[in-house]
């Protein structure tokens, strides 16, 4: 049994660390908030000024902000709708007793640990280059003309990479659900006469309403803030066309050098994917208490 002086030196043992955290997310936070309320651009040092909400106000109104918040709703909802399919039907794949399920479960999973610039790389040169790519490969060799995805469809090209990466997170959590499914339930439903189709909407699918939640969640907090594969194969562009919000905070940091403007764009960042994250718990994160 604990005691009070126990207790005492418990808090005083665990509260260097505690102060620790607290100061290493609150300093930069509180900095960025500083100078989000700045005329603060590195071209003119010396020359900062306290000029209250108008960075907030020149990002909000600029309409590079609803093009980037666009792409950015729509890089993560079609990320999150290809990953969550795509690990459902993999992960029914890899559950059943087929030959080499070891050796197509590494595969499957592999590409989650590949850096995210390495996976860009290899999309950009090897697989949708439009000259010497795979896929320019196997469009000519059907006759067809090759597509130049960064140019003729630049967002969907950042998808489909995207999804790649995170598609095999889906399946390594909807898999190890599927794999504590009571198959004794399954058997008397069969029993029972239900069919595939039946069996998964009635047993399956409910059995994975929890892991699909922790999914989306997990996906959503990390997809809000892809850059490196935008970095490396569109810088962005053509235009705006595939500039979400982290990419638009980058260009005004440091290739327009407006501090002040980035800080407010990363101020407002920190809020969307604050409101963001509220709807998603409130929308379906009641599962993690069924």
């Amino acid at each position: 049994m604990s005691t009070r002086a126990s207790t005492l030196a418990g808090r005083i043992m665990s509260a260097p660390s505690i102060i620790a955290l607290f100061l290493w997310m609150i300093v930069p936070l509180g900095m960025t908030i500083y100078f989000s309320f700045l005329r603060y651009n590195l071209l003119s040092p010396g020359m900062e000024e306290w000029i209250g909400f108008v960075n907030y106000k020149f990002f909000l109104t600029d309409h590079a902000f609803f093009a980037s918040l666009a792409n950015t709703l729509i890089l993560v909802g079609s990320v999150l709708v290809i990953t969550v399919i795509g690990g459902i039907l993999i992960g029914l794949m890899l559950d059943q007793a087929i030959f080499g399920r070891g050796i197509l479960r590494i595969l499957v999973i592999s590409p989650f640990f590949i850096m995210p610039t390495v996976n860009a790389l290899v999309w950009k040169n090897l697989l949708m280059n439009p000259v010497s790519g795979f896929f320019a490969w196997i469009s000519m060799s059907l006759g067809l003309e090759p597509i130049d995805w960064f140019t003729k469809a630049p967002l969907t090209a950042i998808i489909i990479m995207v999804a790649w990466q995170w598609l095999p997170f889906a399946t390594l959590i909807l898999l190890t659900a599927l794999q504590s499914l009571d198959r004794d339930q399954k058997e008397a439903a069969q029993m029972d006469g239900a069919g595939p189709i039946a069996i998964f909407f009635y047993i399956t699918l409910p059995h994975l309403s929890r892991a699909i939640t922790v999914v989306i969640l997990i996906e959503t907090i990390f997809l809000l803030t892809v850059f490196a594969e935008i970095f490396v194969t569109t810088g962005g562009g053509p235009g705006l066309a595939t500039t979400n919000i982290a990419f638009l905070v980058y260009t005004q940091a440091l290739l327009q050098y407006d501090v002040g403007g980035a800080s407010a764009g990363g101020i407002v960042a920190v809020i969307l994917a604050n409101i963001v994250a509220i709807f998603l718990v409130r929308l379906i994160g009641k599962n993690l208490d069924a």
